[in-house]
């Protein structure tokens, strides 16, 4: 199922293969059919754009509810202590949007095929 595919991380050709071999380090081609994941030096450039669409939300649910626990107390508090919530939820978003880049990919491939 492509949702429990993209949730794992598993290569969009094969749905076999591991994208990452460790929580940001990713292997070059996957590990079952040999598809390359880097096709060319800037490729992940566009998984910016999803990292962004992902980041922005979160960091703002955050931030809304410190702003709601924190009530009359400093603004820059409540900033900041979602910042601290978010960092470490950074690494995961850093694999989702490339994650999902390789899927974009995979499917405007097939499509113009």
């Amino acid at each position: 199922m492509l949702l429990i595919d993209l949730l794992t991380g598993r290569c969009p050709w094969c749905r076999r293969g591991r994208i990452f071999r460790g929580v940001l380090a990713m292997n070059r081609s996957c590990p079952s059919c040999g598809a390359v994941f880097e096709k060319e030096p800037g490729y992940f450039v566009g998984a910016m754009y999803f990292s962004y669409f992902l980041a922005v939300p979160a960091y703002a649910l955050l931030a809304l509810i410190s702003l709601r626990v924190l009530g009359n107390r400093s603004e820059l508090l409540a900033f900041a202590a979602a910042l601290l919530v978010f960092l470490p939820l950074s690494p995961l978003i850093f694999r989702a949007s490339r994650v999902i880049w390789l899927y974009f990919d995979f499917l405007l491939q097939r499509r113009l095929r």
